[in-house]
């Protein structure tokens, strides 16, 4: 295996995987290749063959590895799927097809006219009214004696075309390429790999360069479903999956593949998501913020983020588990950060108010306040505390209600030394009590609207949430629906052009037959185009679920019964 940053794909490693030589005479079990090689076409995303001297019908024999993938590989996990029926499904996951010949030496041509390489594959992969010149004689055990050969036309020419028809089948994107022998120079021959490039034949070195350029330019980021991209990690875990089924004598399923994937990468995903979260918001949020606002908007931006991040990663979250995961830890978090923020507010004001407090408390014990006029000047002290704490920066959103707090600490001290001045008449000693429980009662309104403030800014936060969360689950479901409809049109193209191919070469009835399968891709393409309706469920479904997570009381109880009414839908 060699990996290598892609030279043109920003964000891309090529991954070339190199099998062992598939027709070993010496191998003790010869299944072994037939394994390796539906290895390489599961985990590839374009499939290299490489075969020597020409394409005839030896070649096209030792090919016999593709007429076994309908054995040797399952779409669904279901026991009652057909085999027959699931191999129409693997276009959509197979690997785009390359045939590389080696020591090339015959000419590109075809009745006297000059040819491509890819011309002279799709030629090679013509069907057989009967046996060529080309086609050698097949020779199978005789239940009788020695070896005889196969005498029945019509089976020797569905034979011969077994390997033709399946590689067209299951490979509609294909091409070749020929190279011409390196070098004519037999020594440099057996230790080629330490030739330099200008010692070997410049042909040979325009064929390679046109094979590599190829290669980076077409070969695909490999995927699944049509959906989901397969990074490092993800072809790793893929590789265990087949491996561990065939080593249990079973046959490698793409659909189990895909939920076992789904199993640690959706979970991955929420983490990955939620640590995003973290990371930002303690980038972008400097606590206490200065209102409660402030800490809201940032939190709104970081969680669009956060879902944006889980959308990319995740996929197959059937019943959207994970993203609820998602939406409760956030919410968890943002419930963290907003204590957090209080918790730091109120502890900073208290502190600048103790610290402005102790002259005044220094003043008290001196009695200076005790003498006739001393209510007044504890006033103007107390209005002169109350001035240098309001300049004070950075209080955070607690500074109302730690102010308030702090007056109603001194409301006892207030009142013993205004009942103690004999500078004021009852009179006016009355009219100071009332005008101090006004005082408190604005204050009182002032905090009671600012929480309430911050209520409604908190509820339009959640609301913002929920929206955010149903447009990036709406917007995925399209653009997967869209990858899906586009996979769907590819095969179906890809069978109309082959059974096109069939009645060109005179195989009417085989391109009859193709009418079934033509038919059902139709049909499915057409759901797919008319989906919008069977969405509704699950989005209800969704919204409710998020709705009890976030929203308190009534929006709760919304929550149920959008769930209960997505449940009665989808009956």
């Amino acid at each position: 295996m060699w990996c290598v940053p892609h030279c043109s794909k920003l964000d891309h490693v090529l991954v070339l995987l190199d099998t062992e030589g598939l027709g070993d005479v010496e191998k003790a079990d010869s299944k072994n290749d037939s394994w390796i090689f539906a290895l390489a076409v599961l985990l590839s995303s374009t499939l290299v063959y490489n075969s020597m001297n020409t394409i005839n019908q030896q070649a096209l024999e030792q090919m016999q590895y593709v007429t076994e993938l309908t054995k040797l590989i399952k779409v669904k996990s279901s026991p009652n799927a057909a085999r027959e029926e699931e191999s129409e499904e693997f276009v959509g996951f197979f690997p785009d097809f390359v045939w590389t010949v080696r020591d090339f030496t015959q000419e590109l041509k075809a009745d006297g006219c000059p040819i491509t390489s890819d011309q002279y594959l799709e030629n090679a992969l013509k069907l057989s009214h009967d046996m060529s010149p080309r086609s050698l004689p097949l020779l199978l055990p005789s239940n009788s004696q020695g070896d005889r050969e196969i005498t029945d036309k019509n089976g020797r020419v569905e034979m011969a075309n077994l390997s033709r028809e399946c590689i067209r089948k299951f490979f509609p994107k294909r091409n070749c390429f020929i190279f011409h022998r390196p070098t004519e120079d037999k020594s440099l021959l057996a230790c080629l790999q330490h030739v330099p490039d200008r010692q070997l034949e410049p042909s040979f070195r325009n064929q390679i360069d046109r094979f590599c350029y190829y290669i980076l330019s077409n070969a695909k980021p490999k995927t699944l479903s049509g959906v989901i991209m397969i990074n490092g990690r993800r072809l790793g875990k893929l590789l265990e999956t087949y491996v561990r089924a065939i080593s249990s004598g079973d046959v490698p399923c793409l659909e189990n593949a895909v939920l076992s994937l789904a199993q640690t990468e959706n979970p991955a995903a929420v983490q990955k998501a939620a640590k995003h979260y973290m990371k930002q918001m303690a980038l972008k949020v400097d606590l206490p913020t200065e209102t409660f606002w402030d800490l809201l908007s940032v939190h709104t931006e970081c969680e669009k983020e956060a879902l944006s991040i889980f959308m990319k990663h995740s996929f197959k979250d059937e019943n959207l588990k994970y993203q609820n995961e998602l939406v409760q830890i956030l919410e968890t978090k943002k419930e963290s950060f907003i204590h957090q923020n209080e918790e730091l507010s109120t502890e900073y004001c208290q502190t600048q108010l103790e610290y402005l407090l102790q002259s005044l408390r220094e003043a008290i014990s001196k009695g200076t306040f005790s003498v006739p006029g001393g209510y007044n000047r504890f006033k103007k002290k107390r209005e002169e505390i109350i001035n240098n704490y309001y300049q004070m920066p950075r209080k955070g959103l607690k500074a109302d209600e730690a102010l308030q707090m702090f007056l109603q600490s001194l409301a006892v001290t207030e009142d013993y030394i205004l009942q103690i001045d004999q500078a004021l008449t009852e009179q006016e000693k009355a009219l100071e009590v009332e005008q101090i429980k006004r005082e408190a009662a604005e204050k009182e309104k002032k905090l009671l609207k600012q929480q309430q403030v911050e209520m409604q800014q908190k509820m339009e936060a959640q609301q913002r949430s929920f929206e955010e969360n149903m447009n990036q689950f709406k917007r995925k479901i399209v653009e997967d629906r869209y990858k899906i409809l586009e996979e769907q049109k590819m095969i179906l193209d890809s069978k109309l052009k082959e059974q096109k191919k069939l009645m060109e070469e005179g195989f009417q009835m085989k391109a009859a037959e193709m009418n079934i399968t033509i038919e059902d891709l139709q049909a499915k393409i057409k759901d797919i185009e008319n989906q919008n309706s069977s969405w509704m469920p699950m989005l209800l479904d969704t919204a409710g679920t998020i709705m009890m997570v976030m929203l308190p009381g009534e929006g709760k109880i919304a929550g149920l019964r959008l769930k209960a009414l997505a449940t009665s839908l989808s009956k």
